[in-house]
């Protein structure tokens, strides 16, 4: 075999277009779900009112 004949697994077979598209979602969902979590937890702890003491409210004796 010479060296300067091409071999027979030269080039990749072509990636499908599938794969770029689905990692691109994962990729998207990846850094968009974890911020949505932070701003939805963080934004009803925020709204939420403090549980009542009322064991600190009248003294003991």
């Amino acid at each position: 075999m010479e060296s300067s004949s091409p071999s027979g697994k030269a080039t990749e077979p072509p990636a499908h277009r599938w794969t770029h598209v689905m990692g691109i979602a994962i990729a998207i969902l990846t850094l968009i779900v974890p911020v949505l979590v932070i701003a939805y937890y963080s934004s009803n702890s925020a709204n939420s009112s403090p549980s009542p003491r009322t064991y600190l409210d009248s003294p003991r004796e």
